[in-house]
């Protein structure tokens, strides 16, 4: 029988890349959650992680202009950098993000939003650098904690990641997005009943979005289980929003089929 946490360097490899891609999309929506709202950013129907790729365009473009017109405006160059990661484009967000962090160099949700466009970006000492940069030891930030626990993860650090989730969570206990977070580092070592045991709590938290309800269901697709997956990735969502947090399991599971030989060979080689 297929033991989780028992697993060949193959399925590993497999699982990390998963994992890594949804911490990815965790930080890339962290900056759109900022509390800075100014009356010049461009509104939107929907979460951004709802859009489709022609939305994606558009509101790119409406905040490109809106940028224009004021770049030192820290909500609007951290919310435009958000679409830009969204849409994929790590480096043209970094490149916003840098100016309004030079802009606004001791604003702290400005330098966080430094921070998650340069792990983003791939530059992960550079972006804990500037995540630590932000933080102040008198007065600790939950998000900051959290935001440099996901970068440790991908950085292979899960110990010293999990430390991170476990002192933001004493600043706010039943934080939805920290629980996500520690969830998926329990991915990235293959212990998928421990994360999901995470991230129903995380889910079942006031204030969970779309995000967390889409880190469990992978999880839970991953344990083979696709109709329960499905089910948590579309509830209490619009038909609209459902289709599209569906469309997103359906891709990060997209290699369900080699996932599946990968368990496969493990349970022979563990037999």
């Amino acid at each position: 029988m297929y033991k989780p946490g028992i697993r060949s360097k193959s399925s590993r490899r497999l699982l990390t890349a998963v994992c890594i891609a949804a911490l990815g999309v965790s930080l890339a929506g962290c900056a759109s959650k900022g509390q800075l709202t100014t009356g010049s950013i461009p509104s939107t129907n929907k979460p951004l992680e709802a859009m489709n790729a022609a939305e994606l365009l558009s509101a790119s473009e409406r905040f490109g202009r809106a940028y224009d017109r004021n770049p030192k405006d820290p909500a609007v160059g951290m919310k435009y950098a958000s679409v830009l990661t969204m849409s994929g484009r790590a480096t043209q967000a970094l490149a916003v993000m840098q100016q309004v962090a030079i802009h606004n160099p001791t604003d702290r949700t400005v330098l966080a939003g430094y921070g998650k466009a340069l792990a983003g970006a791939g530059q992960f000492d550079k972006a804990l650098d500037a995540i630590r940069r932000a933080q102040t030891p008198d007065r600790p930030d939950w998000q900051l904690l959290s935001a440099e626990g996901a970068i440790l993860d991908q950085m292979g650090d899960p110990a010293g990641a999990r430390e991170r989730y476990r002192k933001a969570l004493d600043l706010k206990p039943n934080e939805p997005s920290i629980l996500s977070n520690l969830g998926m580092s329990y991915v990235l070592q293959g212990d998928l009943r421990t994360a999901e045991t995470y991230l129903t709590s995380a889910v079942r938290q006031p204030g969970a979005d779309s995000r967390v309800r889409q880190n469990l269901a992978l999880v839970v697709g991953l344990q083979g289980r696709f109709g329960e997956a499905e089910k948590i990735a579309s509830a209490e969502l619009s038909p609209e929003q459902a289709q599209a947090n569906v469309s997103y399991l359906r891709s990060m599971l997209s290699q369900q089929n080699a996932w599946n030989k990968l368990k496969n060979d493990d349970s022979r080689n563990t037999n």
